[in-house]
């Protein structure tokens, strides 16, 4: 009589699900299809992935917990956040999507020492929130703010609005607690502004899109709230008076100027055109258009006062052609609106070749120009739509379809105007990823516009953090020759 045989074993994904339920609970490791639906697709719907399972730790311990027990699987991980991401950096590939949602608690406010302790889940209004309640500011700024994590702000050290007087997030956070690709923790949550104890390892985490660690808690910088503040609109004849206005504000109100946001005529046109009760804030049209703030904490600073005389000097010196100046609170946030609104309602007019880039801030007029005039020789008819944060170096070049154009063959030249603008960047000595970061969509342009030594450290980091290759594979750096799916 034959010997019986042993029963079959689980299939090794199967006995990851069990561990990680037993230590998350079941409600927590979702496999539903309509549970995973909302974390396998980018904002922008550029890229679709498929996952294993999506985990909701409640903690740390747990983060820590699924991160090794996946390590042991060698199933690969990828965490989010809000999952706002536009350059695919959140999608997965396979494996396991770790949100990091439920880590969402504010661990403590020193507003002496001007910091905030906060985990990574923490939606970054909420963390607005909880410096003003304690007299403070924290200035991180943009667009997804009510629905993005702090934790994927730092992992993709976004910019925002107020770079131009703040700093991206890098340099509003002084400490980091990391679950790296091993499961072991990194506790560097030190809410110290000096500290040369050797490597400055949270610059490591930084940016790197959750491709080295898994950042769980962050120390953050606060400031004092703005005490004045005044914001102007301003008519300009081109992107060169632009810049020229931009120096002379700058000169007149030194750390008092705190943003200045810059659109092209045809984005006016579009938000007036899409965006309910958008309204026309000059009398005429113009070729360019400036998005100024001042902002002082100082008690008794009149920003509007010292805005309007900076205005009115370059009125009267020609260089800006009109300019207004909200006269409320409310009226401040209409004229901020015009310039948040724009990519939503650049959305309304068809498809939209996007490229987020930076370059030296006295070079940008040139990148301005040389960049419309080589992408309308490629394709007549082509609508560009370059805007954004014009006082920090980063523009938004995008490329809106001719009227009439197929939507589907426009987009298929992506590639094609991503080689002529990014070549004029890559001359112009600036970046192809500004502050949407590099994800799958810029993961070949960095292989082509990269310092070889620059990109060999980076495989090396990788590879020295994550050898297994556990932690967000395939993106930024990849460690092996697999191309990154194909856009749509």
């Amino acid at each position: 009589m034959p010997a019986p045989s042993d029963p079959p074993s689980a299939p090794p994904q199967d006995a990851l699900l069990a561990r990680l339920r037993e230590r998350l609970g079941a409600r927590h490791v979702l496999t539903e299809a309509t549970d995973l639906a909302p974390h396998l697709a980018e904002a922008r719907g550029l890229y679709r992935g498929r996952a294993l399972a999506v985990l909701r730790p409640a903690d740390t311990a747990e983060v820590a917990f699924a991160v090794r027990a996946c390590a042991d699987a060698r199933v690969p991980v990828v965490a989010q956040g809000g999952n706002t991401g536009l350059v695919g950096g959140g999608v997965p590939q396979g494996g396991i999507v770790l949100s990091l949602a439920r880590l969402s608690r504010i661990r403590a406010v020193d507003p002496v020492g001007a910091t905030l302790t906060v985990e990574a889940g923490a939606v970054l209004a909420d963390v607005q929130a909880a410096a003003e309640a304690a007299g403070m500011l924290f200035p991180l700024s943009l667009a997804a703010e009510g629905s993005c994590r702090i934790g994927g702000n730092l992992a993709t050290n976004a910019g925002g609005t107020a770079v131009l007087a703040y700093g991206n997030a890098r340099d509003l956070v002084l400490g980091l607690e990391v679950v790296l690709a091993d499961g072991r923790v990194w506790n560097g949550l030190k809410g110290l502004r000096k500290n040369n104890a050797g490597y400055d390892l949270k610059h490591l985490f930084v940016g790197s899109e959750g491709t080295l660690g898994i950042i769980t808690a962050a120390v953050l910088k606060l400031y004092p709230r703005p005490a004045s503040r005044a914001v102007g609109f301003v008519g300009l004849p081109s992107p060169r008076a632009a810049l020229a206005l931009f120096e002379r504000l700058r000169l007149a109100a030194g750390p008092d100027l705190t943003a200045f946001e810059v659109m092209p005529r045809f984005g006016l046109a579009i938000v007036l055109r899409h965006v309910p009760g958008a309204q026309r804030p000059l009398a005429s049209d113009h070729d360019t258009y400036a998005l100024v703030e001042f902002a002082s904490p100082r008690p008794g600073a009149d920003m509007a006062a010292e805005l309007e005389a900076a205005l009115a000097a370059s009125l009267e010196a020609g260089l800006a052609e009109d300019a207004t100046i909200g006269a409320s609170e409310a009226q401040n946030a209409a004229l901020w609106r015009l310039r948040e609104s724009l990519p939503e309602a650049q959305s309304r007019e068809g498809g939209s070749i996007k490229h987020d880039v930076s370059v030296p801030l006295s070079r940008l007029p040139e990148f301005l120009e040389r960049a419309t005039a080589a992408c309308l020789a490629e394709m007549p008819g082509l609508r560009p739509c370059a805007f954004g944060h014009f006082g920090d170096g980063n523009i938004h070049f995008n490329l809106s379809q001719p009227p009439g154009m197929d939507r589907a063959a426009f987009l298929a030249a992506w590639a094609r105007f991503n080689r002529i603008v990014h070549d004029i960047v890559h001359d112009l000595d600036g970046s192809i990823a500004a502050e949407h970061g590099v994800g799958l969509i810029k993961r070949d342009e960095l292989q082509h516009y990269g310092d070889p030594v620059g990109l060999d450290l980076m495989r090396r980091l990788k590879a020295a953090l994550d050898p297994a290759d556990i932690l967000n594979p395939g993106k930024v750096v990849a460690l092996s020759d697999d191309p990154p799916p194909a856009l749509p």
